[in-house]
């Protein structure tokens, strides 16, 4: 919307490490984002909505505002979203607390959208974010996170802590600035080849060895 670039720019001149744009995310961006998600995913997690952009896409692709729940730390946006998305639960909060709060019964999440400047973040506070959200999204869920960057913005020693794969999405060239989404996944536990080993025979290769190669994919 027309005022939405004044709402980000603002924001970013009070608070550029925190906000990271000066403008909200473009329409191709949002598209992308967006792509795999549909109304039968279930709960979506919401990061740094700011004024709704990917919000608006994820309604036209289905889901409903029942099943969204916003985290948003600039206080700036907060009574924007309350009054664009009054169905959705909007949370004024700090991405970095997922863990210690109780914002489902269980872990039904089926995806995490990520609007937030992970660049411009430490590495503890990534590692609280990314697994403070993953501690509420169920098996096979997903956490789909933008970049201006060109490279995926979870360094490899994050994904491997957390145990997470990465796989680059696409990316949208028509977004201004251009930008990059990727796909964080858990990766299967390790299990063991069947079988019994003789004493001193070599121990047995971890069937997840075959695939930690492609940790970090990119899809054509």
């Amino acid at each position: 919307m027309p005022n939405d670039f004044l709402s980000f720019f603002l924001s970013w001149m009070s608070a550029p490490r925190r906000v990271g744009a000066i403008a909200p995310s473009g329409a191709a961006l949002a598209d992308l984002i967006t792509r795999e998600i549909s109304a039968s995913t279930g709960p979506i997690l919401e990061l740094g909505p700011g004024t709704g952009a990917f919000t608006y896409k994820l309604l036209k692709r289905g889901v409903r505002q029942e099943d969204l729940t916003l985290i948003e730390y600039g206080s700036d946006f907060m009574k924007l979203l309350q009054m664009r998305f009054p169905g959705a639960r909007v949370l004024w909060m700090d991405a970095a607390r997922l863990a210690a709060e109780r914002l489902y019964d269980g872990a039904p999440v089926g995806a995490v959208v990520s609007g937030l400047p992970l660049l411009n973040m430490s590495t503890r506070k990534v590692i609280s974010i990314v697994g403070g959200a993953f501690s509420h999204v169920r098996p096979g869920g997903a956490f789909y996170q933008f970049t201006y960057g060109m490279s995926c913005p979870i360094p490899r020693p994050v994904l491997d802590r957390l145990g997470l794969r990465a796989t680059l999405i696409d990316r949208a060239m028509l977004n201004i600035p251009p930008a990059a989404v990727y796909k964080l996944t858990r990766r299967p536990q390790m299990t063991l080849v069947a079988g019994s080993r003789a004493p001193g025979a070599p121990a047995p290769i971890a069937r997840d060895a075959m695939h930690r190669e492609h940790d970090f994919t990119v899809t054509p």
